[in-house]
C-alpha cells in the first residue's frame, strides 16, 4: 500500500495537468469504488466543478473543488491515477474515469479494487479520525512526545495506526525504527525522552527521504520511485546490515512483516 511519500509524489505529479481544469462527466465502471455518496449523486454533483487545489492528508489525495466540495481518493493496495486523452483506449483495470474540459480524463486504475473515492462537503466524515501530519511545520517534538503520554502497546504497530500518526505504513515504520535505533518490539510506554526525540527525527528523516526519491517502486503498479534502492532494513531480511554487518531479521508484528537489525536496534 502506498504511504505518505508515494501519495505525496502522486499529488505533486497531478497538480500541473489538473489544477484549473473542470470536471465534465464521470464514468463509474466499478460501483464499489465509490464510498460516498451514491454513484448517481456523485455523477450529478461533480460535473461543472473546477479543481482549485490538490493536496494530501495522510494517505488520502484531496481535490478542493469550486463549489466547496472535496473529492477524496484513497489508492489502497493497487490504485493509481493517470491523466490520458479521452480518446485513448481504457485500460481493463480502470474503475472510474473523470472527463475534463480539455479532452482528457483522470483515470483511476485499481487492479485489486480496494481503492475508494468520496465526494463530500464535510471532510471530517472522511479524514476526521486521522492523527497529525508527521511533516507538518506545526508538528513539534513536544506534540509528538505528547502522543505517547499514557500510550501503551508495541512500537511498530502503534506507528502504523493512522489515528495515531497519519501516513506511516510498513516501509517507513521499519525504516524509522532503524534510524532511531529502536527495536520495533519495544513497548511504547518504556521509551525514554531521548529515545522519543530520536524517533521523532527518524520519522521525519525517512519520510523526507522517501519524498526526495519519489517514493518506493515496490511492485508493477508503482513505477519511477527510487527509495527502494536506499532501504536500510525493509525487505532486506537475511542480508547484512549496511551499518554493522549483522544479518537483518524479519518477524511478524501486528500481522505485518517487520524488518530490523538485532545489533543496531537492541
Amino acid at each position: 500500500m502506498p504511504e505518505l511519500p508515494e501519495v505525496e509524489t502522486v499529488v505533486r505529479g497531478l497538480r500541473n495537468p489538473l489544477v484549473g481544469r473542470t470536471f465534465t462527466e464521470v464514468m463509474v465502471l466499478w460501483a464499489r469504488t465509490i464510498g460516498a455518496p451514491a454513484v448517481s449523486e456523485l455523477c450529478q454533483k461533480l460535473p461543472g466543478q473546477r479543481i482549485e487545489a490538490i493536496t494530501r492528508r495522510g494517505k488520502y489525495l484531496q481535490f478542493q473543488l469550486s463549489r466547496g466540495d472535496t473529492l477524496f481518493i484513497h489508492l489502497k493496495m493497487s490504485g493509481n491515477l493517470w491523466v490520458e486523452l479521452t480518446s485513448a483506449p481504457l485500460h481493463q483495470h480502470v474503475r472510474v474515469a473523470f472527463s475534463l474540459d480539455n479532452g482528457h480524463q483522470l483515470r483511476f486504475k485499481d487492479t485489486r479494487k480496494f481503492g475508494r473515492i468520496y465526494l463530500t462537503d464535510q471532510p471530517a466524515t472522511v479524514i476526521g479520525k486521522l492523527g497529525p501530519e508527521p511533516l507538518a511545520d506545526d508538528f513539534s517534538i513536544e506534540k509528538f512526545m505528547a502522543l505517547f503520554v499514557k500510550r501503551r502497546g508495541t512500537l511498530k504497530p502503534l506507528l502504523l495506526k493512522q489515528e495515531f500518526i497519519a501516513g506511516i505504513g510498513n516501509i517507513y515504520g521499519d525504516e524509522s525504527c532503524f534510524l532511531a535505533r529502536l527495536d520495533p518490539r519495544r513497548q511504547a510506554e518504556t521509551l525514554t525522552k531521548e529515545e522519543l526525540e530520536r524517533l521523532y527525527q527518524a520519522i521525519r528523516q525517512s519520510l523526507e527521504a522517501g519524498i526526495m526519491f519519489k517514493g518506493a517502486s515496490f511492485d508493477a503498479v508503482y513505477l519511477g520511485g527510487q527509495f527502494q534502492n536506499h532501504f536500510q532494513v525493509y525487505g532486506r531480511d537475511n542480508q547484512p546490515c549496511l551499518v554493522c554487518g549483522t544479518t537483518i531479521k524479519r518477524l511478524i508484528l501486528g500481522g505485518r512483516s517487520t524488518h530490523f537489525c538485532p545489533h543496531c536496534q537492541q
